[in-house]
């Protein structure tokens, strides 16, 4: 990105916390705003992934961040560490997320089963049998006070704290209910014989101590436990993807020492060693193959589907899985230095960070409770003030108090970002943090570096012309051997395809490399030459008509012609070019239809950069910089006014990565590439950017309908309540509603399609 970073001489330490007893956005507001009162301490507190992350001075003592919450009233500690969590036992029990949710559960269904019959005597006026109003109270009592008490232990916690959050507004309205109701039934008329009331939609205003408000605490509690255990349900769907990626890891692996196979935990494998991957086995960490072929399916980690030939001396990648033949395979990463650890820190920490629309929202949030309760005391007043009933006044209050929870103010963004990124993840593309999403959202001009993004970056035979009266297999076999020994890669990709094309190849009796020029050397008595036509030339072996015009219509579409000859004759004209991957044009047209002008950015020639853009789409084409001008160009750019993306994958790439206002890196590219941008595409396929454009794009447009959703139901739903136009126990229902709705729109993300 263009922004500059202040310089600092301060080492900083990233450290995480996991945050327990937060309820909604305004809790994670006020731990977040008393750790960032520390002094070298700056913190970001994330509700719905129920995290906070720190930045602290190195060598800060953590023990005092998970006090200062403890002190705020909420409990913290730090993550185990990858060996802590090896260590422990194989069967660890239930997950403190799966507890949670199973007791909220059981809260549910004991608070729906005691619920219903209060809330149907109070609506169906025939129900309503003598002392209905005793019987309702049994049956509410224990909703109220055992179902609601994680509402009423929160309240007091904040209470003691001076602070308020939907709790406290939950807890006051609904015991203020029950309390109401004890009094009326106890020193009013509602619990004399004979006395009954219709349930309606509004508040009646003439009804004096003759009415309970049962349905209301009973019914509250009910609807609010239900949008909070289906918020947190969805929340779980909504990390699964995050949790599936840190899944796919194999747990053991067969490791050689000493001549012989151990099977071992994957925590006790160390670079260097070599192990064995067998047909169907996940490999075990990222590491080199130093025997054995083998395709290698990747789609659970790059999406890709196609598997990929190997043998040995590739690279492969942890937690993809062998499809084929038996392998053995050199670790060169374990552990939090794996590509699929890398992947799963990048997302996580992603999901853990905050888009600048967030930090409005818990803006608004911080205030709005204490809002809200002002409006309540002041419905209150007014009801009063203007001659109604005290109970009137009082089921005003009531609905505003359980209406104004900004529940789904917390939930509108962490949610969708939690999903979003989890989805780009399954799809193989990583999304750095959460602010990228603006600018994918501005971006109008997309830059492609030629070598390794638009092309394969690595050089193949694409034709074979022979001279009449050659076949097409000498050819082949004569020039490959000589080839063979040569380490350019021009001279391995006519090797590699003599190869598999003809099968193994002749070994050269003499060879001599003419430096710039080619190759020559004696293979099967036969004095090979190969190289440009110069050299060939030089020893008399012009090009007859039909190779010259061969080498001219190569070399017209910036192909590299290699002339070879033999036996005092040119012999035939082999084609080697960078080939252009088949998805590049696809690409080209779907940034095309995202509204991005594609500019080609090359340090190949005029006429290589030309061909290239004029097979794939691009128009607009810069050749021939040299790799340390490509900044200047983003630059350049941008200064046109335009808002520049730009895709690589080389070292040379990454200061105009940097630059870019978006920068996305090939996943097979180097990891200098992959640290300067903001999104790193796993699979080596163009589509993937405008994959991760898309969806960051829908995500961004996700969070701005749940935001809005949010802001309109809060907004309007207090006026409505505060003027009697809403019975409390509808309001309950309305705010759990509200919740459950914006993390239900964030998970259509999970069905976010790559083209």
């Amino acid at each position: 990105m263009t922004t500059d970073q202040p310089s600092t001489d301060v080492d900083l330490t990233d450290l995480e916390l996991k945050i327990g007893g937060m309820t909604c956005a305004s809790c994670a507001n006020r731990i977040e705003k008393k750790l960032n009162k520390l002094d070298g301490v700056e913190a970001s507190v994330n509700y719905a992934t129920e995290k906070a992350s720190v930045s602290v001075t190195a060598g800060y003592d953590p023990s005092l961040l998970i006090a200062e919450v403890e002190k705020t009233g909420y409990t913290a500690e730090l993550p185990p560490s990858d060996r802590d969590t090896a260590a422990a036992a194989p069967d660890p029990g239930e997950a403190p997320e799966d507890a949670e949710l199973r007791v909220l559960k059981q809260r549910l269904i004991g608070s729906a089963v005691l619920s219903v019959p209060v809330i149907a005597m109070a609506m169906v006026p025939a129900l309503q049998f003598d002392y209905w109003g005793f019987a309702s109270l049994a049956l509410a009592a224990p909703v109220v006070v055992w179902a609601g008490w994680p509402f009423h232990k929160a309240a007091w916690v904040n209470l003691k704290h001076g602070a308020a959050t939907m709790d406290t507004l939950i807890s006051v309205g609904t015991s203020a209910a029950l309390i109401w109701s004890v009094i009326a039934l106890f020193l009013g008329t509602a619990g004399q014989p004979g006395v009954v009331h219709p349930f309606e939609l509004t508040i009646s205003r003439t009804d004096g101590f003759s009415h309970i408000y049962l349905e209301v605490g009973a019914g509250v509690i009910t609807f609010i436990l239900l949008g909070r255990y289906f918020e947190k349900r969805s929340k779980r769907q909504a990390g699964a993807a995050l949790r599936a990626l840190l899944d796919l890891g194999a747990k053991e692996v067969s490791v050689l020492r000493n001549g012989k196979e151990e099977r071992l935990p994957i925590e006790q494998l160390s670079v260097g060693d070599e192990f064995i991957v067998r047909p169907g086995e996940k490999i075990a960490t990222d590491g080199t193959i130093t025997s054995g072929t083998s395709a290698i399916d990747a789609s659970m980690l790059t999406g890709e589907s196609v598997p990929v030939e190997v043998s040995a001396g590739d690279h492969v990648t942890g937690a993809t899985v062998n499809a084929g033949g038996r392998l053995t395979v050199r670790a060169t990463r374990v552990g939090s230095d794996t590509q699929l650890a890398q992947m799963a820190k990048m997302v996580e920490d992603a999901q853990s960070g905050k888009a600048e629309i967030q930090r409005l929202a818990d803006r608004f949030s911080s205030v709005f409770v204490p809002v809200a309760i002002a409006i309540a005391v002041a419905a209150l007043g007014g009801w009063l003030g203007a001659g109604f009933p005290v109970s009137a006044a009082f089921t005003a209050t009531v609905a505003v108090l359980i209406i104004a929870c900004p529940c789904a103010l917390g939930l509108a963004t962490p949610t969708a970002l939690l999903v979003g990124t989890g989805r780009g993840a399954q799809l193989g593309v990583l999304i750095k943090g959460p602010e990228i999403l603006e600018s994918t959202r501005r971006v109008d001009t997309i830059v492609l570096d030629k070598t390794g993004t638009v092309t394969t970056g690595k050089m193949t035979l694409v034709d074979v012309v022979n001279a009449e009266g050659v076949p097409r297999s000498e050819l082949l076999r004569l020039a490959g051997g000589l080839e063979d020994y040569s380490e350019h890669p021009i001279a391995q990709a006519i090797a590699s395809a003599a190869r598999a094309e003809v099968g193994p190849l002749p070994t050269p009796e003499a060879f001599e490399n003419i430096e710039g020029r080619g190759v020559q050397g004696v293979v099967e008595r036969h004095t090979v030459v190969a190289g440009r036509e110069a050299l060939l030339n030089e020893r008399s072996m012009p090009l007859d008509t039909h190779l010259a015009g061969a080498k001219e219509a190569a070399e017209a579409q910036g192909k590299t012609a290699v002339v070879v000859g033999w036996g005092g004759q040119a012999r035939g004209v082999l084609v080697v070019a960078d080939q252009i991957k088949s998805t590049s044009a696809e690409a080209v047209t779907q940034f095309r239809r995202l509204g991005l002008t594609p500019v080609l950015l090359t340090g190949d020639n005029t006429t290589v950069a030309h061909q290239v853009a004029r097979e794939v789409g691009i128009e607009q084409v810069i050749a021939e910089v040299l790799p340390a001008d490509k900044v200047d160009v983003v630059a350049r750019l941008q200064r046109e006014g335009r808002v520049v993306a730009m895709v690589g994958d080389g070292v040379n790439d990454a200061p105009a990565l940097a630059q870019a206002d978006l920068g996305l890196a090939m996943g097979a590219g180097t990891d200098v590439a992959i640290e300067a941008a903001e999104i790193t595409l796993v699979r080596g396929d163009l589509r993937a950017a405008a994959d991760a454009i898309r969806l960051a794009r829908r995500t961004l447009r996700t969070i701005k309908q749940n935001l809005f959703w949010a802001f309109v139901y809060n907004t309007t739903a207090i006026p409505i309540a505060a003027f009697g136009l809403l019975n409390p126990m509808l309001a309950g229902a309305a705010m759990a509603f509200s919740s459950v709705s914006v993390v239900t729109n964030s998970l259509r993300l999970r069905r976010f399609q790559g083209q």
